[in-house]
């Protein structure tokens, strides 16, 4: 009879055990792979962030187109630090 629950207990880990914690460690995994709803919301705010930036840089780039027509010939000769 010992023998007996040996083997239920073999079988029940082999067929249930097992495959649960795979199952768990699986739906974990796909868990990390998807994006927060706070994540979502700061990509969000950072799309926004640079497109008001880059409004920003366009704007300054008419008023020195306006104001100093050379401004970017002069920028180009310049060595990068």
């Amino acid at each position: 009879m010992e023998d007996f629950a040996w083997v239920v207990a073999i079988v029940a880990i082999i067929f249930v055990a097992c495959p649960a914690v795979f199952m768990h460690y699986q739906t974990e995994l796909r868990k990390t792979k998807s994006i927060s709803t706070d994540d979502e919301r700061l990509v969000d705010d950072l799309w926004k962030t640079a497109q008001r930036l880059e409004r920003r840089v366009e704007a300054l780039e008419t008023i020195l187109d306006k104001e100093a027509p050379d401004w970017r010939r002069d920028h180009e000769e310049r060595p990068h630090a």
